[in-house]
C-alpha cells in the first residue's frame, strides 16, 4: 500500500479521498484544475513525496504536499496522514460564505407576488448583488 513506486495522480487524489471517484480525478486533471507549481498535471503523472499540488473542486480550493504515496481507498482517517493540507486559512473558509447569502421570504398564504411585487423584489436583489453602483 505505501511502498508504491509509481503511482498516477488520479489514482492518488481519489486514494486520500480527495475526489470521490477516479474518473471524478481524471476529468478535475483533463481540465486542468489539477496543478503542480503552476503547471497543468495530467492524470497520468507520477506523483512524488514532498510535492505540493493545488486543486479546485467547484468553488473550494485545497492546496496539499503529498508525504506519501496511497495505492488503495483508505478510510478518511488514515487518508489524512498521506497528505499536508496546505489551503490558506482565508481560502478554507471563503467558499462557504457563498451559500449565507440573504434570503428573500414572504409572509406565508400572501398567494403569488403580483407584477408590482416581483419588480420590487428583482431591484432588491440586484440592488444586493452588484458591487457596483449603476450610473
Amino acid at each position: 500500500m505505501e511502498g508504491a513506486e509509481k503511482l498516477r495522480i488520479d489514482k492518488y487524489l481519489w486514494a486520500i479521498r480527495v475526489f470521490k471517484t477516479r474518473s471524478l480525478a481524471t476529468e478535475a486533471c483533463k481540465a486542468g484544475r489539477v496543478k503542480l507549481n503552476g503547471q497543468n498535471v495530467k492524470p497520468s503523472y507520477v506523483v512524488k513525496v514532498g510535492e505540493v499540488y493545488s486543486i479546485q473542486k467547484g468553488v473550494e480550493r485545497k492546496v496539499i504536499q503529498v508525504i506519501g504515496l496511497l495505492e488503495r481507498r483508505v478510510d478518511a482517517k488514515t487518508a489524512v496522514q498521506f497528505y499536508v493540507d496546505q489551503t490558506p486559512v482565508e481560502e478554507t473558509y471563503a467558499y462557504k460564505s457563498v451559500f449565507h447569502a440573504p434570503v428573500l421570504r414572504r409572509d406565508r398564504g400572501t398567494g403569488r407576488p403580483t407584477k408590482k411585487d416581483r419588480r420590487e423584489i428583482d431591484d432588491l436583489k440586484t440592488d444586493w448583488w452588484e458591487d457596483e453602483p449603476t450610473a
